[in-house]
């Protein structure tokens, strides 16, 4: 079994900052791509940002300047920093890794979400 486990939402004024973090654990042999999407109210989901084992990142356009991920490929960790929030930055965050669990190949796992909530 392998579980992404979200934390560091929360609401937050337009211009300010949050940290997501997004910590997979189970019985993991490798994580490729590490990535964060969002979906905002009555919309599709949408990527943010992915990076890959040894640091290649892909930002959206909508976010570059403003959001840096990383990752801890020790602690199979993956971080969202959001600076210079916006309204519009609103909506449910959710973490995605292409993970090899022990004995098997490479699936995608998602986690259970993380609300952003950003205020004018």
């Amino acid at each position: 079994q392998v579980q992404l486990v979200e934390s560091g939402g929360g609401l937050v004024q337009a211009g300010g900052s949050l940290r997501l973090s997004c910590a997979a654990s189970g019985m993991i042999l490798s994580i490729n791509v590490m990535g964060w999407y969002r979906q905002a109210p009555g919309k599709q989901r949408e990527l943010v940002a992915t990076i890959t084992s040894d640091g290649r990142t892909n930002i959206a356009d909508s976010v570059k300047g403003r959001f840096t991920i990383s990752r801890d490929n020790v602690k199979n960790t993956v971080y969202l920093q959001m600076n210079s929030l916006k309204p519009e930055d609103t909506g449910a965050y959710y973490c995605n890794a292409e993970i090899r669990r022990i004995g098997s190949y490479f699936s995608d796992y998602w986690g259970q979400g993380t609300q952003v909530a950003v205020s004018s």
